[in-house]
């Protein structure tokens, strides 16, 4: 982690090809003072675009790698990417306008 704050980056992706998957991933913003974060949805708003050009298709099923980990059902629709998947809850509220 050390070395990812010295980047001149909030935050670095990281990706690959899966074996079982279309795609891995992990999220590292130390800076942000999250080391790795367990299920990012925004960090695949760009992998999903990114892996489109790499493999030619526009549904993905992917990996996030982190220790709890998780599983995203993504779709490419230009110029928003549909997002689904299991989810930990964490926290619930309610927003009065």
């Amino acid at each position: 982690m050390d070395e990812l704050k010295k980047l001149d980056a909030f935050a670095v992706n990281a990706t690959a090809r899966g074996n079982k998957v279309d795609f891995v991933s992990r999220f590292f913003a130390p800076k942000a003072g999250v080391d790795e974060d367990p299920v990012t949805g925004s960090a695949h708003c760009t992998l999903v675009p990114y892996w489109k050009k790499k493999l030619g298709k526009n549904e993905f099923v992917v990996l996030q790698l982190s220790e709890r980990g998780g599983k995203l059902y993504c779709t490419d629709l230009g110029e928003t990417v549909r997002m689904s998947g299991e989810a930990v809850t964490y926290l619930e509220g309610y927003i009065n306008v």
